[in-house]
């Protein structure tokens, strides 16, 4: 059996579909994570609107970071602001990595307690 290299089936610089078929035009890995990380924030976005305090906190830390959006300390206060009507704690994670959580920073102040 013999391979065919025409052009039609297979193409330098190219990667394999949704469908086994050749895609030409790929993006780099760091721009496909940067979309990843944008509507990342954009869902968190969406559910922090809908009340969510977990996510308002996770907006607030994207914000504070800059991480899948533009960085907005203002911003990020507002939603932090608006979490911690509901659980205090919050502000201890301000400056976190985004994801790290309100309930992480208490553990480890009860930890230094012992």
């Amino acid at each position: 059996m013999q391979h065919s290299s025409s052009s039609s089936s297979r193409r330098s610089g190219g990667g394999f579909g949704e469908n086994g078929g050749v895609v030409d035009d790929m993006k780099p890995l760091s721009a496909v994570v940067a979309d990843c990380v944008r509507r990342w924030f954009l869902d968190t976005l969406k559910e922090a609107k809908a009340g969510d305090v977990n996510m308002q906190v996770l907006v607030g830390q994207m914000y504070f970071t800059g991480y899948g959006v533009s960085k907005d300390e203002d911003k990020g206060r507002f939603w932090l602001a608006k979490a911690s009507r509901i659980r205090s704690s919050v502000w201890k994670v301000y400056d976190k990595r985004p994801g790290y959580n309100a309930s992480d920073s208490d553990s480890d102040e009860m930890k230094g307690d012992s």
